[in-house]
């Protein structure tokens, strides 16, 4: 009883979170069952609607000025500020006044966003060689990553250090090219170093079989959590990828 209290306090905004191993909230939905839930920033939420991302790159790529448009466009925060705090506030991501006046990250921060009903926790890591230790430290608790890339500058060390980063943890990620209005940017440059330096391209032959069949697996995987998809796949109809990504989205 007294974590239930505590739990609709935090829900609330009157309380801190209860101390509880692993920062589980538990909620009683049977007599004789009980279902574990996940604390979070925006109250207590299944574990599988939690996912954490976190957004990596090299340094003054965009990372931080990324993740402030995100928070707005998903209606996180009601204004979007600038980096470097011009304006007298700073970015969200930039806590340390110290941040905010080179306008570069220092430490790995934390936030929070809500995407229909999918709790996105976004880790801002630091883009610098010489805090790269706390790239490793978030990259442990991560369920995928953006790796932003700048459309002038390209692949940089940086960007094949955290490559290396997200390999070794196993961490599944996608690249987003920034900074597509500055002068000088070029695109297709950046995918085609992506391609020869980073080496993502696509599939092998040799591999091409293989990842069919996984991706039938994937498919079918979707499809059992779908009526409509799960229908499609018993009459062995191939869904589109519009299909795919309405009912992941």
């Amino acid at each position: 009883m007294k974590l239930l209290g505590a739990a609709a306090a935090v829900a609330l905004g009157r309380g801190p979170l209860p101390r509880a191993p692993g920062a589980l909230g538990w909620r009683r939905t049977q007599v004789a069952s009980w279902k574990a839930r996940r604390w979070c920033s925006s109250g207590v939420i299944p574990n599988e609607k939690i996912r954490n991302i976190g957004i990596s790159a090299h340094i003054d790529s965009g990372k931080t000025t990324l993740t402030e448009r995100v928070l707005y466009y998903t209606g996180r925060i009601a204004k979007m500020h600038e980096v470097k705090g011009k304006d007298g506030v700073g970015a969200v991501m930039d806590s340390m006044e110290l941040e905010r006046q080179r306008g570069i990250t220092i430490q790995s921060a934390a936030t929070y966003t809500m995407w229909k009903d999918v709790n996105i926790n976004i880790i801002d890591t630091p883009g610098h060689v010489d805090f790269t230790i706390e790239v490793e430290r978030a990259l442990r608790v991560l369920d995928g990553a953006v790796l932003v890339l700048c459309a002038v500058g390209g692949v940089q060390c940086q960007t094949m250090t955290v490559n290396r980063q997200m390999k070794r943890y196993n961490v599944p990620f996608l690249t987003f090219i920034n900074k597509l209005d500055r002068m000088g940017s070029n695109p297709a440059r950046a995918l085609q170093q992506m391609s020869q330096v980073v080496r993502y391209g696509e599939i092998p032959a040799e591999f091409r079989a293989a990842a069919a069949d996984h991706r039938q697996e994937l498919i079918e995987c979707v499809a059992n959590s779908d009526e409509q998809l799960g229908e499609m796949f018993l009459e062995e109809k191939i869904p589109s990828v519009s299909d795919l990504k309405a009912k992941l989205l």
